[in-house]
């Protein structure tokens, strides 16, 4: 499966990246999908602003990722890129159980873990908008889906 999972996450997002590690002490988790994970991990080419995340752990560290990093936050303004704690998404029952690692050791307390390209296709789906159909379409042709 084509993936980029060992490359340096690229600017801006390298940075924003950093300053939020430098805002915890602790390991923190952040589940990604969406576009970030479709564009950092599975190389389609597209802008995007927003990193999705479904979770964040441990919860203590949450509320401090989120004011950094959220729409409007001091993040935001310097970077123009935002955090975005997906609220209600659909996604696979144990989607945990298939998470893959993005960016390993890049961070000294953040560890990004995207979904796995199934679970991704079928959140995207739900959806069902021209660019997520787009995104699907990029995840079938490079990892190539097994139908």
């Amino acid at each position: 499966m084509p993936t980029r999972l060992n490359k340096e996450a690229p600017e801006p997002w390298l940075s924003f990246l950093r300053e939020l590690d430098s805002a915890v002490r602790e390991e923190v988790r952040l589940d990604c999908m969406g576009g970030f994970v479709i564009t950092m991990v599975y190389g389609f080419s597209r802008p995007t602003g927003d990193l999705d995340v479904l979770e964040i752990t441990p919860r203590v560290a949450r509320r401090r990722m989120l004011e950094l990093g959220m729409q409007g936050g001091l993040l935001h303004k310097k970077y123009k890129i935002y955090l975005d704690h997906v609220g209600v998404a659909h996604v696979p029952e144990n989607y945990e159980d298939r998470l893959i690692e993005m960016f390993p050791r890049a961070f000294k307390h953040l560890r990004l873990f995207a979904l796995d390209p199934y679970d991704l296709a079928l959140s995207k789906l739900e959806r069902n908008i021209q660019r997520d159909r787009d995104d699907v379409k990029h995840l079938a042709r490079t990892v190539p889906l097994d139908l």
